[in-house]
C-alpha cells in the first residue's frame, strides 16, 4: 500500500468502514440464499466450480489491469495460503450446511465468527477492545440465541461443520485484517482460484446437467455477487479494526428473514423479531461508537474504550 492510499484511508469518515461492512453483509445474504436454492438441484463441487469461473471472468479484466505479475508479488505468502485455506474450508462447509439445515440456523452459527475475532484480534493482532464493545458483540449474539431458539439438533453433523466453517470464516477475516498491503484484488483472487480448485476436486463426484439458461445465469451471477461481497468485507478490515466491523455481520441476521420470506415462504418468529432487534442494536451502537471515537482521537490520545 503506497503512503497516499494509507493517508487516503486515515481521512475516511468514521463510518465508512462500518457501512462498507454493511453492504457487504446484504450481498452475502443475497448470495447465501441463491446458494441454498441452486443447491437444492445442483452438486455442491459444481456449484463452487461454476460460482469461481463467473467470479473470475468478472475480475480478469481489473487484475489486467493492474498488471499479472504482481500477483506472484504478493507479502507474507504463508499468510496468503492459510487465508485461502480458511476461505476454502468455509465456502464448502456452508454450502455443505444450507442443504441440510434452513438458511437462517446456517447462518445462526456463521454469526459466532465475530465472537472468536473480537477474542482472537486482541492476541493476533494487538487490537484494544474496550468493554463497551465487548458487551455490544455479547448482546448481539444473546439476540441470535434468541431469534433462533436452539434445539437438540445442534449437535447435528450439519450443525458441527457449520461450527467448523464459522471458524474457519473468523479466521479467514483474521488472516484478512493482518495483509493490509495487498491491494483486495489479489486477496479475492487467491480465494476464488482456492475455492474453484475444491470445486473441481469435488464436482465429478456430483455434476448435474443445467437444465436451463436461467440457471447458468444464477450461477454464473452468484460468483459474481460473492466476489463483490468478498471485496467490500476486505476493504471494511483495512479501514476499521476487525473488532468493530465483524459484529456487523449480525445485520446477515436481518437478511436471513427477508430472503427466507421472499425466496422460501418463511414467515419470522416472535423470538426472530425480538433476536433481529437486539442485533440491530448491537450494530448501530457499534456504527456510532465508532464515529465518536475516531473524533475523540484527533483531538486526544487513543485509550480503550
Amino acid at each position: 500500500m503506497t503512503h497516499a492510499s494509507t493517508s487516503a484511508t486515515a481521512r475516511m469518515p468514521a463510518f465508512a468502514g462500518p457501512l462498507v461492512m454493511l453492504l457487504g453483509m446484504l450481498l452475502f445474504g443475497l448470495n447465501d440464499a441463491m446458494g441454498k436454492w441452486l443447491l437444492s438441484s445442483y452438486g455442491l463441487g459444481q456449484v463452487v466450480l461454476i460460482r469461481s469461473i463467473a467470479a473470475l471472468l468478472v475480475l480478469s479484466p481489473f487484475l489486467w489491469k493492474d498488471g499479472i505479475p504482481s500477483l506472484a508479488k504478493v507479502e507474507r505468502p504463508s499468510m496468503q495460503i492459510l487465508r485461502v485455506i480458511f476461505s476454502t474450508v468455509e465456502i464448502l462447509c456452508f454450502y455443505y450446511a444450507v442443504m441440510y439445515l434452513p438458511l437462517a440456523d446456517v447462518m445462526t452459527y456463521w454469526l459466532a465468527a465475530p465472537i472468536y475475532v473480537a477474542a482472537a484480534s486482541p492476541l493476533l493482532l494487538g487490537e484494544k477492545v474496550g468493554w463497551r464493545r465487548w458487551s455490544a458483540i455479547a448482546i448481539g449474539f444473546f439476540g441470535v440465541i434468541i431469534a433462533l431458539e436452539p434445539s437438540r439438533a445442534i449437535f447435528t453433523l450439519p450443525a458441527l461443520i457449520s461450527i467448523f466453517g464459522s471458524a474457519a470464516f473468523a479466521f479467514m477475516m483474521l488472516s484478512g485484517r493482518g495483509l493490509r498491503k495487498t491491494p483486495d484484488r489479489a486477496l479475492v483472487f487467491f480465494q476464488i482460484v482456492g475455492a474453484g480448485i475444491a470445486g473441481l476436486a469435488f464436482s465429478p463426484f456430483d455434476w448435474a446437467p443445467v437444465s436451463s439458461v436461467r440457471d447458468l445465469f444464477l450461477l454464473g451471477l452468484l460468483g459474481i455477487v460473492a466476489m463483490a461481497a468478498h471485496m467490500l468485507v476486505n476493504r471494511a478490515l483495512k479501514i476499521s479494526d476487525a473488532a468493530t466491523v465483524a459484529p456487523l455481520q449480525y445485520t446477515l441476521l436481518l437478511w436471513a428473514v427477508v430472503f427466507g420470506w421472499m425466496f422460501f415462504g418463511d414467515v419470522p418468529r416472535m423470538s426472530m423479531m425480538i433476536g433481529a432487534g437486539l442485533i440491530i442494536a448491537s450494530g448501530l451502537f457499534i456504527f456510532f461508537r465508532e464515529r465518536q471515537l475516531k473524533k475523540r482521537d484527533a483531538v486526544l490520545p487513543a485509550v480503550p474504550e
